[in-house]
């Protein structure tokens, strides 16, 4: 399973529509959180039968929304019961195939709170061979000024390839990846992007004028966005290394390794901004479809002894 995120279209209409379902969905979610941390219970079916019509009622929601939104609220208050959840109004909506239907692969239908309105999708290369494989529901999510779907697909796995050799990988901050082949992925360049966005931060929270605010907001997220594209690259390019060469991809396990580490105070900002995990996940994926297996071993002293 693959979670592609599809661009909308929507008219000025639309948007007002999905935008005003989207509040009351999250208010929804808060009222469900409340009664659920009131009553110290994420069950779902005991929830239902105590908010189920008041949220119908109050927030406007269709039947199946409004179990959604209890769905919804009940998972997010399981993974921390000590405290109780909060919803932003721009969270995410949940559609399940009663609330979405695609009507091809460049329209689909969404439930509002106005009915149901078809609003137009972006369809890029990568999107459209994978779009008739949707499974299960999607999020729809509203990212600066611009709505998506993240929607989940079934991608065909290739089969296993039978491996004659290792590609060991060795994962640092100032090196990402060096494989053992002496391939070398350097973080300069995220390291250049993080500071650079950094000390324009700093000097715009100085400034405080309005315009420097709507800078400001206008950076969130570009270092995040900047590190993703890195990492994507990086996996593309051992996966298909390690297909080209019938090779298993050897990764160290690097689980807790923040709690393990001694660092300086000036180093805690890389430490804690090492993304070696997303780096992980985008080469487990990759290697599953292209079939390329991939262990896990000891990370102690593989700087040294990767090649071997």
């Amino acid at each position: 399973m693959q979670t592609l995120r599809v661009k909308l279209e929507p008219t000025p209409e639309q948007v007002q529509a999905i935008r005003e379902t989207m509040h009351q969905f999250n208010a929804a979610c808060n009222f469900v959180a409340d009664k659920a941390f009131e009553l110290r219970t994420a069950n779902k079916i005991e929830l239902q039968k105590v908010v189920y019509y008041p949220i119908r009622e109050q927030f406007n929601l269709s039947s199946q929304m409004a179990v959604r939104a209890i769905s919804k609220t009940c998972e997010a208050y399981k993974r921390d019961k000590s405290i109780q959840p909060t919803f932003d109004p721009d969270g995410s909506v949940v559609y399940d195939q009663r609330l979405m239907s695609w009507k091809g692969l460049d329209l689909v239908s969404l439930l509002t709170l106005e009915g149901r309105i078809k609003v137009p999708v972006v369809i890029c290369e990568y999107h459209e061979p994978r779009l008739n494989r949707i499974r299960g529901q999607a999020d729809l999510i509203f990212e600066r000024g611009e709505f998506y779907l993240c929607v989940v697909v079934e991608v065909a796995e290739s089969p296993k390839i039978e491996p004659i050799g290792v590609i060991g990988v060795d994962l640092g901050i100032k090196n990402i990846a060096v494989d053992s082949t002496g391939e070398e992925f350097s973080g300069d360049g995220i390291e250049n992007v993080r500071s650079k966005i950094d000390n324009l931060k700093a000097d715009l929270q100085s400034c405080g004028t309005d315009s420097a605010k709507r800078h400001l907001k206008k950076l969130s997220g570009r270092e995040a966005r900047f590190r993703r594209d890195v990492n994507h690259c990086i996996s593309k390019k051992l996966v298909a290394k390690a297909k080209d060469t019938s090779s298993v991809i050897a990764l160290e396990d690097l689980q807790g390794i923040r709690e393990r580490m001694t660092v300086s105070k000036a180093q805690r900002r890389k430490q804690h901004s090492w993304g070696f995990y997303q780096l992980r996940q985008f080469v487990e994926y990759k290697a599953a479809i292209a079939g390329v297996p991939v262990v896990y071993i000891d990370p102690a002293y593989t700087s040294q002894e990767c090649p071997v």
